[in-house]
């Protein structure tokens, strides 16, 4: 083993001591990038994974920065981008990506980006 190598094995060993955790969180947030647009929540997401749902929380924070639900929510925006970029109505957007409520999506996405969905529609079609 080259001098690297063992620094990198240290290095991954402090930082991701457990591949079974890693593999969890990984698995769940593949789970959320094939289901975004279902009604996602905790219990789900842990029974799916065999885990506590507090646990799960914590280790998906830990490794992304971000609990389970902000990172569906910031998937949901950035699927709604691709969507109204590509010319499907508000409304449309609103519940393909898994919102419940119009009113609930425009406000987030305002939010979240700066425009109102119908703002940044405009922009996208008037930048093709």
């Amino acid at each position: 083993m080259t001098f690297y190598e063992s620094k990198i094995k240290h290095i991954k060993n402090s930082c991701f001591s457990n591949d079974k955790q890693i593999q969890t969180v990984i698995g769940i947030k593949n789970y959320i990038d094939n289901n975004y647009e279902s009604d996602l929540n905790l219990e789900l997401l842990s029974h799916a994974k065999f885990v506590s749902k507090f646990h799960m929380l914590r280790l998906f924070k830990k490794y992304y920065g971000l609990t389970p639900r902000q990172y569906l929510i910031d998937k949901r925006i950035y699927k709604s981008k691709e969507l109204l970029t590509n010319g499907a109505s508000v409304t449309e957007t609103c519940f393909a990506v898994g919102f419940e409520s119009l009113g609930s999506f425009s406000t987030l996405f305002k939010t979240k980006t700066g425009k109102s969905p119908i703002d940044f529609k405009k922009r996208a079609t008037f930048k093709k």
